[in-house]
């Protein structure tokens, strides 16, 4: 009969310890851009990392799923679910979306763990987020095209507990990369065991 492989089995092959980064902030934040340049830094330093990000998922998993309060609960708990599989594989997860309040984080913390997630406030001033919003979302939502968007009608909850936060409107995506990197320096070298 064959035994289940262990998480740490899977780390150790992988030569990793797995953790979930999770990325949130304002639409237009540059989450998803901060994701894919730390999932590269990781990749260059041998870590194995898989990107989740809240289009991608609406795309598909959560293809059903709306914006009403309920709705975006939902789809991050299933984001969370998803981001724990991964860790139990022995993954390094990137997740980025915008996590909009404090209930929320609590959330993902009780589904993945204290232990093995991170958040990273991806933090821009609001003008900023709506300048770089090449979908023209924030105008649709101020027109009222769209109900219940962050930042416009619907808010963001300023984060109490944040591990780490990032000025993305005040530093190009490689600076916030180093400062993720830097601040987080322990919590990427337990991610890292020697194999052998």
């Amino acid at each position: 009969m064959a035994t289940h492989i262990s998480r740490f089995s899977k780390e150790h092959f992988l030569g990793q310890r797995a953790k979930v980064i999770w990325l949130f902030g304002l639409p237009s934040s540059g989450k998803s851009t901060l994701a894919t340049a730390l999932e590269a830094r990781l990749f260059s330093e041998g870590i194995l990392s898989k990107i989740l990000d809240g289009d991608d998922l609406r795309a598909g998993l959560n293809k059903g799923l709306g914006f009403t309060e309920g709705q975006r609960l939902e789809n991050l708990r299933r984001a969370a679910e998803v981001a724990r599989l991964f860790v139990e594989a022995g993954i390094v997860v990137i997740a980025a979306f915008i996590t909009p309040t404090e209930n929320a984080r609590q959330m993902l913390t009780s589904i993945i763990g204290e232990e093995d997630i991170c958040f990273v406030f991806v933090n821009a001033a609001l003008p900023v987020c709506e300048a770089r919003d090449v979908k023209g979302l924030y105008a649709k939502a101020r027109r009222g095209e769209i109900p219940d968007f962050t930042g416009v009608s619907s808010p963001f909850e300023e984060p109490q507990n944040t591990v780490i936060e990032v000025r993305s409107d005040l530093y190009p995506i490689a600076d916030c990369v180093e400062i993720i990197h830097t601040q987080m320096r322990n919590f990427i070298r337990q991610s890292v065991k020697t194999v052998g």
